[in-house]
């Protein structure tokens, strides 16, 4: 497979990686904005933004100059999308999706594949066919690829790509990231699909500006991405936000964990169909019938999806007392059903989150499986810039 030359960002200092999140999050933005939010005199700010400019990463946006409050001239920043572009890819069980983005994680172009080999040697041809296909539209775009991100549910040890365990691909011990990186000759970068999502959520999404928030995703698994204090969490053992592994009834389904009662034994979609299966006699065949099943009506599919719900309500509310975010995200596919167990989650949330706790604003957020793919590619991003290795030594 072709390379691309590589090149470095230009300063990856703690400064510099700060000031151009800042950009790359709230752009275009002053100065003195800059400076304000990340709590730095203006002589830094402008001596960390030279050598990005110069680089052509920051441009000022003309015509668009404003006051300070000194009443000079205030040119605003914003980052170059078109600086850099990124392949990121999201391994499900059945399917990869991959994007190719711009370095203000837009997408450009996507592919939707369907997924026959679960191997590990399968994905990875699939994955390389697709990053060839995407390296050769970026050649269309007169700029280079300057890192691969591929997302994945399980324990995923991002620090050196190892899947440690995936449940849906089967996996143990795989070291993704080494292998890809040979086949591409790219730098690459594997974290879970959940954490992922939540670090494009951070820099451009649901969660801009929001130093404490949850997003909890919903479908085949039910999954938890964390940011306390402005950094995403990933705990001492890489597996942290793991709500769906809670356990709520000791006398429960069995898990795919070994536990019994777990969240996502009652409320993924794999639970709900066999459950639906249990109360009803029909023999749906996957998620998208027991779901047909209960928008028409039948009663014993309805009381899954309640259940369903009370349980995610539940695991929300442990999220919230324990962590108190400002908010609480819920994404995912499952969202095709939230109308079915909407209330149950709004119920068992209020009754165990813990006084001021349940002040916190909960919403959803749809999002497609490239948006998933579009998370990969902002670890791409993020690793590229130096903001991964800052997030390390915090």
């Amino acid at each position: 497979m072709r390379s691309t030359r590589f090149e470095a960002f230009p300063v990856s200092t703690p400064t510099v990686v700060q000031i151009f999140t800042i950009v790359l999050s709230h752009g275009p933005v002053t100065r003195a904005e800059i400076a304000r939010r990340a709590v730095l005199s203006p002589a830094a700010v402008t001596k960390a933004v030279r050598p990005l400019i110069e680089a052509g990463y920051l441009v000022e946006e003309a015509g668009e100059e404003s006051r300070s409050a000194l009443g000079r001239p205030a040119t605003p920043l914003r980052v170059d999308g078109g600086r850099a572009l990124f392949v990121g890819v999201k391994v499900t069980g059945d399917a990869v999706i991959a994007v190719l983005a711009d370095l203000c994680c837009r997408v450009r172009v996507a592919r939707h594949v369907a997924l026959g080999d679960r191997s590990p040697e399968g994905v990875l041809v699939t994955v390389n066919e697709l990053v060839a296909e995407l390296l050769a539209e970026a050649e269309g775009f007169g700029v280079a690829v300057r890192g691969v991100g591929v997302a994945l549910s399980g324990d995923v040890a991002r620090a050196d790509g190892t899947v440690r365990y995936s449940p849906f691909l089967e996996w143990r011990d795989v070291p993704l990231g080494e292998l890809l990186a040979t086949s591409t000759g790219l730098p690459v970068t594997v974290d879970n699909d959940v954490r992922a999502l939540t670090v494009a959520e951070q820099w451009f999404g649901a969660g801009v500006g929001l130093s404490d928030f949850a997003l909890v995703t919903v479908g085949a698994g039910i999954g938890c991405g964390i940011v306390v204090g402005g950094r995403v969490v990933s705990g001492a053992h890489g597996v942290a936000g793991e709500i769906g592994h809670l356990p709520l009834d000791p006398a429960g389904p069995e898990c795919h964990c070994g536990n019994r009662g777990c969240v996502e034994a009652i409320a993924a979609d794999s639970a709900i169909v066999r459950d639906v299966r249990a109360r009803t006699g029909v023999p749906v065949a996957d998620a998208a019938e027991a779901l047909a099943l209960a928008h028409a009506g039948d009663p014993g599919a309805r009381e899954v999806y309640a259940r369903a719900g009370e349980a995610i309500g539940r695991a929300i509310g442990s999220v919230v007392n324990l962590l108190g975010p400002e908010r609480v995200i819920i994404s995912g596919e499952g969202l095709a059903a939230y109308d079915l167990f909407a209330e149950q989650i709004r119920d068992a949330f209020t009754a165990s989150a813990f006084g001021t706790a349940a002040r916190c604003d909960v919403r959803t957020h749809p999002l497609p499986f490239e948006q998933w793919a579009r998370g990969a590619a902002a670890t791409a991003i993020q690793s590229f810039i130096g903001s991964d290795a800052r997030e390390e030594q915090r």
